[in-house]
C-alpha cells in the first residue's frame, strides 16, 4: 500500500433477488489475503457488474427492474462510498435501456457511464451529474447483423472499454463476432460509429483489456476459448490481430466458456478465466511483439469463475466462483506471474463481479 490513509476494499456484485443481499463490501488484509465482510446491500435484482470511481468515492451498479408492461429492463444504481468504513449509501437509480444489462463502464475524463445489454444487443450512454448521481440516457446503439453473418445471427453486446488515450470506445459483440469502435461526442452525448474489428467466426468476443504501456489489446473469446492479441493503432483507432492462443491445457475435451481477462500492472503477464475447466490461465506477454505464451493453468478452487480481478498493486488475484458460491484469494508471484492459493475462501451467494479498489479514508 502506498498510502497509510488508503484502504483496500473489495466490492462484489452477484446474482440476487432484490429482497436479499446483492452487493457486498469487504476489506482485504494485504498481509494474509484474508477477507473481512463490512456490508451487505439489498434492494437490487441481479447487480452482476459494478464500476468504482475511487477518486470520486462512487460506485455504480447495474440492476434489473420491470417496465409498466412487465418486461425485464435495465436500471443503474449510484452509491457514495465512505472511505473510512467502506459503507455504501444509495444516491439514486435510473431506468435506462429497455433490456437487461450485463456490464457498466466509466472512465475519466468523461462524465458518462456506458452500459451493455447482452439480450438487447445494445450499448447505452448515461450522463453522470456533477455530484456523481446518474442522469439520463443520452444515446443508445443497436448492433445489426451484416451480409457476412448467418441468417439467425443476433447481436449480444457484452462489454465496452475506452482505449488508453480515451479517443475510442471498443465494444465487444459476442453474437456478431466483432469489436466495434465508437468515438464519444461528449458535448452532444452521442456515440459515433468508427469501425469494426472482425474476430474469428464463432469466437464470441466477451471482454477486452489494453496493455498498460505498449500498443496492444487483448480480447478473451467466450465461445472458442481463446485469447487474441491485437496491435492498437491510436491514430487510426484500429486493432490488428497478432496471435490467438487457447486458454485450455492440451488434451482437455470438456465443455468450457471463458469469462474475464486482466493484465498485470507491469504488463508482463495476462490472465483469463475458464468456466468448465474452472481455472485461471496465465500467459506471458512478449512486449516487443505482443505475442503470448502459456505459463500455467491453475484451479480457481471453485466452479464457474465468471469474474476475477487483480488487486491494484498486483499482489493478489481474487476469483468469483459463481456455482460454488465462493470467493477465492491467490497470491501472485511478481517474477513468474504464477498464482498460489492462500487458502482463503469466502462464502458469497452467486458472485459474478469483483472490484478491488484503494479508497482514501
Amino acid at each position: 500500500m502506498t498510502n497509510s490513509d488508503q484502504k483496500l476494499y473489495l466490492f462484489i456484485g452477484s446474482y440476487a433477488e432484490a429482497e436479499g443481499p446483492g452487493v457486498y463490501v469487504y476489506e482485504l488484509d494485504e498481509s494474509s489475503g484474508g477477507l473481512n465482510r463490512l456490508q451487505e446491500v439489498k434492494g437490487l435484482k441481479n447487480p452482476t457488474f459494478l464500476n468504482v470511481d475511487a477518486k470520486g468515492k462512487k460506485l455504480y451498479s447495474i440492476s434489473e427492474t420491470l417496465s409498466e408492461s412487465g418486461k425485464r429492463i435495465g436500471e443503474c444504481v449510484a452509491f457514495s462510498i465512505n472511505g473510512s468504513t467502506g459503507q455504501l449509501a444509495e444516491l439514486n437509480r435510473e431506468i435506462n435501456l429497455d433490456n437487461t444489462l450485463c456490464h457498466i463502464q466509466r472512465d475519466e475524463p468523461y462524465d458518462y457511464a456506458i452500459v451493455s445489454s447482452y439480450h438487447g444487443g445494445k450499448i447505452g450512454l448515461i450522463k453522470l451529474q456533477e455530484d456523481g448521481k446518474l442522469g439520463i440516457l443520452t444515446d443508445a446503439k443497436h448492433h445489426e447483423a451484416a451480409e457476412r453473418h448467418a441468417k439467425d445471427a443476433v447481436s449480444h453486446v457484452h462489454s465496452a472499454y475506452f482505449s488508453p488515450d480515451k479517443r475510442f470506445l471498443f465494444v465487444n459483440d459476442l453474437g456478431l463476432d466483432f469489436v466495434r469502435a465508437y468515438k464519444l461526442d461528449a458535448e452532444q452525448g452521442k456515440l459515433v460509429f468508427h469501425g469494426d474489428t472482425v474476430t474469428a467466426e464463432g469466437a464470441g468476443p466477451r471482454h477486452l483489456v489494453f496493455h498498460p504501456s505498449e500498443p496492444y489489446a487483448f480480447v478473451i473469446n467466450e465461445l472458442n476459448s481463446t485469447i487474441a492479441s491485437y496491435r492498437y493503432d491510436g491514430e487510426a483507432g484500429t486493432l490488428t490481430e497478432i496471435q490467438s492462443v487457447s486458454t485450455l491445457p492440451a488434451g482437455y475435451e470438456g465443455d468450457n466458456a471463458t469469462a474475464e481477462i486482466a493484465v498485470s500492472k507491469d504488463g508482463r503477464f495476462l490472465y483469463g478465466s475458464n468456466r468448465g475447466h474452472d481455472s485461471i490461465v496465465i500467459l506471458s506477454i512478449d512486449t516487443s511483439t505482443g505475442g503470448l505464451s502459456v505459463v500455467d493453468c491453475v484451479s480457481t478452487e471453485g466452479s464457474h469463475p465468471r469474474h476475477f480481478a487483480l488487486t491494484p498493486d498486483g499482489a493478489f488475484l481474487v476469483a468469483a466462483n459463481r456455482d460454488t458460491n465462493n470467493l477465492t484469494v491467490f497470491r501472485v508471484d511478481q517474477a513468474s506471474g504464477k498464482l498460489q492459493y492462500t487458502g482463503v475462501s469466502e462464502t458469497v451467494s452467486k458472485p459474478v463481479c469483483v472490484q478491488p479498489v484503494y479508497i482514501q479514508a
